[in-house]
């Protein structure tokens, strides 16, 4: 087993499914020769020539409806946003094409959008988003948000296997931060299941992407005094709530995580399904630390202030126990 790093896991995943299927094409801006702002695609052009990694143009609308034309010919396109907050251009191919097809006229469409999202490495407002619910909201989509290297190759070579879109969010931050021993078998982690991260009695703490690590340090730094059981969603859409309901009428407490911002969140979502189906088990009010509704700030000191932070998490931990 070879120590891995996040973004590495995901290239593994992407020369892995192109080797598996001669189907599987790669769309995206200077992600050939270049192998792609963050490099993630290096070397498959070598690999694969230019007619299985295509170069386009800044044209994300192109990129998306090009590859559903691809896809409902046979193709299995993986489309690249060289930074995530690009994919609202081609919102209306996502949302009213690709979503429907199946819907319309019983055609699937196997790709993937996929590229880097997230803040903390100060790319201020137009680089830094974490656009899931748009997304999210769509029937239709699938919508994944992996946090560990393990999970970045399992959930990219099912995105890849999936019959229908699937939008896959790879956090920025955790790009060369993450390393992790991964199997050299083949492997894929399921689209749609939770993991349980850190087993714990009295609060869930339910979260995804770059947000798991301020859950653990939350955790290690709680551990005298309260056990939080750490839930990682690993997907948005479908997300798995039955995980999260069995261990919320297990600990009387939730608290919900993340980077995105408050209003329309998944947190919102999660809240009202417990209140609506686990009430009686609740202790105390679920809570949500997410990030403020505003743009995400260029300086550093104002980004900082704008993320969520493991302090916020003790915080309100200690005043869920109090209530």
């Amino acid at each position: 087993m070879a120590t891995t790093t996040y973004l590495e896991a995901i290239r593994q995943g992407l020369f892995e499914e192109m080797r598996k299927d001669d189907r599987v094409v790669m769309l995206g801006e200077d992600i050939a020769k270049y192998g792609g702002a963050f490099k993630v695609t290096a070397g498959l052009f070598d690999e694969f020539g230019p007619g299985r990694v295509i170069d386009t143009p800044i044209a994300e609308s192109a990129i998306v409806g090009a590859a559903i034309g691809m896809s409902m010919n046979g193709l299995r396109p993986v489309c690249e946003m060289q930074f995530i907050d690009f994919i609202t251009c081609a919102f209306d191919q996502i949302t009213s094409y690709a979503a429907k097809s199946r819907f319309r006229w019983g055609v699937g469409v196997p790709m993937v959008v996929r590229g880097p999202c997230g803040g903390n490495v100060h790319g201020g407002p137009f680089h830094s988003a974490n656009p899931e619910m748009y997304f999210a909201h769509t029937p239709g989509l699938k919508v994944v948000t992996p946090a560990t290297a393990y999970d970045a190759k399992g959930l990219i070579k099912a995105a890849i296997r999936d019959e229908d879109p699937v939008l896959f969010f790879e956090h920025k931050y955790l790009y060369r931060r993450i390393k992790e021993e991964l199997p050299a078998d083949d492997y894929i982690v399921p689209i749609g299941k939770a993991a349980l991260r850190r087993p714990g009695k009295d609060i869930t703490l339910v979260t995804y992407g770059a947000m798991l690590y301020l859950a653990y340090e939350a955790a290690e730094a709680l551990a005298p005094e309260i056990e939080l059981e750490v839930i990682d969603l690993r997907s948005i859409m479908p997300f798995d709530i039955e995980m999260v309901m069995d261990s919320v009428k297990k600990t009387s407490r939730c608290i919900i995580l993340h980077e995105d911002t408050l209003t329309g969140g998944i947190g919102g979502e999660i809240a009202a399904r417990l209140a609506d189906e686990a009430f009686t088990y609740l202790e105390a009010p679920i809570k949500r630390i997410t990030s403020p509704d505003a743009p995400v700030p260029f300086a550093p000191t104002l980004e900082e202030a704008f993320l969520p932070k493991t302090a916020d998490i003790i915080k309100t931990a200690r005043e869920l126990m109090a209530f």
